[in-house]
């Protein structure tokens, strides 16, 4: 399994334990493998390469937070979408409270994300700062570097629990953004995957583990 784990709470390092990766995204994947018979190693990678190294044969399957976008289903085939999540502006203190505000601001998004094409989509008028880690993106608004970002609301959770003087607001009027796993073209281990994974969602699974993850109750799948 190819991710990204710099996305709390879908992938992240445990720096308590070690160096271990966990997550939403990383329970959900290993119970799956191992209703498949599977064991699963997880490879971690820049977010915008995960795609490349999955068509290059690098991983079998991609799991990272990732939304199944027209442009990604040109390289990639993906499984039912099993998490759905909003997306907010964050920004350091109140200056900022609508997308017009960040005309001609800088605005930073994790390079390769569904929200880097929202923040083209969505504010023609910013400057996009696309970076590789959503941690980097964080420090550069604290640090007055960049003026915002594109951020999904279960991950900007975490941030906004750290600290006071961040703020957001919901972009609205925008497709949902959901979670699905990619795999190659074609590839006949993506509609097993998707077998089994329909099964946690159906069984409540899933949602279980959004509670322990997100302290929310998981979207339906759709």
């Amino acid at each position: 399994m190819g991710t990204s784990a710099d996305y709390f709470p879908y992938e992240f390092v445990d720096t308590a334990s070690g160096d271990e990766i966990v997550g939403f995204d990383i329970d959900i994947a290993k119970q799956v493998a191992d209703n498949m018979g599977y064991e699963l190693k997880i490879e971690d990678m820049d977010f915008g390469s995960l795609l490349g190294a999955l068509n290059a044969g690098r991983v079998d399957f991609v799991m990272a937070g990732m939304t199944p976008t027209e442009e990604r289903k040109e390289n990639a085939d993906f499984t039912d979408i099993y998490f759905t999540a909003k997306n907010l502006i964050l920004s350091k203190g109140d200056a900022i409270q609508t997308l017009e505000d960040l005309d001609g601001k800088q605005v930073g998004v994790q390079l390769g994300s569904i929200q880097e094409g929202i923040a083209k989509d969505q504010i023609p008028g910013a400057e996009i700062v696309a970076l590789n880690k959503i941690p980097e993106i964080i420090q550069e608004i604290k640090t007055g570097r960049i003026d915002a970002m594109v951020i999904e609301d279960t991950v900007a959770k975490k941030y906004l629990d750290q600290d006071s003087e961040l703020a957001t607001f919901e972009i609205v009027d925008e497709e949902e953004a959901g979670s699905a796993a990619a795999f190659r073209k074609d590839d006949e281990l993506r509609d097993q995957f998707n077998e089994e994974l329909n099964k946690l969602i159906e069984s409540g699974e899933i949602e279980k583990l959004a509670q322990k993850w997100f302290e929310e109750e998981a979207a339906p799948a759709e």
